[in-house]
């Protein structure tokens, strides 16, 4: 019996996927619920698992656009199925003895089927490949393929190469999105900065209790998201969008939180953060930075929001204004924290300062509002003890 697979509908609004990258070859045998394929969609990156077990002919290559329902593969079901073992950090399944080729004579480490291919291509033998971690990955490969030796007379640095690759989907649909903002907005931003003393103080006293509590590290996010909701609650107009001739407004906060991952920026959305602790925030946005870097973020996790945050400081940016993420009208900028000297109390005090940015549609959200609405959030984050934790800190932290 020949089985063929169509593109599943990834979520509500897509109907269009892109195929990434093939994980198995043409005549191929796969295992039900194989990984076989990674799709991209212009919200994320997801899984193709196989339907049925049996021999596989692919019917499209790698950069194909496909609609939901089209015909990806055949899986002829009638093909025996050699016995396979499972890759410990992966789904992807392969017959056991192609596995033990790709198996280090030294040690037990296994080898992704991406490295395994680079590997084929390149003509390296795995096992003299090195690698820290429990299996050999793409990474490792390209790390052991030999440099070319420039001939006698000629420089390595008279070389001039250029590549050319196709943006994938989500890139694309990024771009016009953020191309639209521009266009299509009255985009202004706003700034201040903020005194991150008390925030540390808090951190350094009970962050091993609470770690040790919840299983997470206490980090800045969870004090930020707080203050945002709060300061969403102040000047409801940041938190609403434009609709045609209408305003929505909402009575809660679901905060997308932008995270970096192998495709690209992502914005998981932490649902009904006007209601969750500090424990659960920080939780949250592990769970979600730990899916769209492991690619198994799905499209529910990324739909809705209705304001951002997006920290670049985590990457060095001292200052920056940020994009609006439509069609909200507000997104929040942090940056990095610099030990700067400023005036307190009439005397020069060296403090942990960050400079905070605050972007919006000018349409709907006032100067007022957004100026209110930034200090508010400044307010939260300087002295989060009594404005964010009512002065019961342990009990905020979820610690008593």
């Amino acid at each position: 019996m020949v089985l063929e697979m169509k593109i599943p509908s990834p979520g509500e609004s897509i109907t269009e996927v892109e195929i990434s990258q093939w994980l198995v070859k043409d005549g191929d045998v796969v295992r039900k619920d194989q990984t076989i394929a990674e799709l991209d969609s212009d919200k994320a990156t997801l899984d193709l698992p196989a339907e049925a077990s049996g021999k596989i002919t692919l019917k499209a290559q790698e950069g194909d656009s496909m609609s939901v329902g089209d015909v990806v593969c055949l899986i002829d079901t009638s093909e025996s199925v050699t016995e396979i073992e499972t890759d410990e950090t992966q789904s992807n399944i392969e017959p056991i003895e192609e596995h033990k080729t790709q198996i280090t004579q030294s040690k037990n480490i296994s080898v992704t089927p991406l490295a395994r291919n680079i590997a084929s291509e390149k003509g390296i033998d795995l096992n003299e490949i090195k690698t820290e971690g429990h299996k050999i990955t793409k990474d490792d490969v390209l790390k052991a393929v030999p440099e070319a030796v420039p001939a006698m007379g000629s420089s390595s640095d008279n070389s001039r190469t250029e590549t050319r690759e196709k943006l994938s989907m989500l890139r694309r649909k990024v771009s016009e999105r953020l191309v639209s903002v521009k266009n299509e907005t009255a985009m202004l931003t706003t700034f201040n900065e903020a005194d991150l003393s008390n925030i540390f103080e808090i951190r350094k006293k009970f962050k091993e209790a609470f770690l040790q509590r919840h299983g997470v590290s206490l980090g800045f996010m969870s004090f930020f998201t707080l203050a945002v909701t709060r300061a969403l609650k102040l000047f409801p107009d940041v938190n609403s969008m434009i609709d045609g001739d209408e305003k929505i407004s909402y009575n809660y906060s679901d905060i997308s939180v932008a995270v970096s991952g192998p495709k690209g920026l992502m914005t998981p959305v932490l649902r009904n953060a006007q209601k969750l602790s500090f424990s659960s925030v920080e939780q949250e946005i592990k769970r979600l930075a730990d899916s769209v870097r492991n690619k198994t973020i799905t499209v529910d996790d990324l739909t809705g929001g209705t304001f951002t945050i997006s920290n670049g400081g985590v990457f060095g940016s001292m200052l920056s204004t940020p994009i609006i993420n439509p069609p909200q009208s507000g997104i929040l900028g942090m940056h990095n924290i610099i030990q700067r000297p400023v005036a307190v109390d009439g005397k020069i005090e060296i403090r942990p300062m960050m400079y905070l940015a605050l972007s919006y549609d000018h349409r709907i959200i006032d100067g007022n509002q957004s100026v209110g609405f930034l200090i508010a959030v400044k307010e939260g984050v300087e002295d989060p003890e009594n404005i964010l934790m009512g002065g019961k800190i342990e009990k905020s932290l979820g610690l008593t």
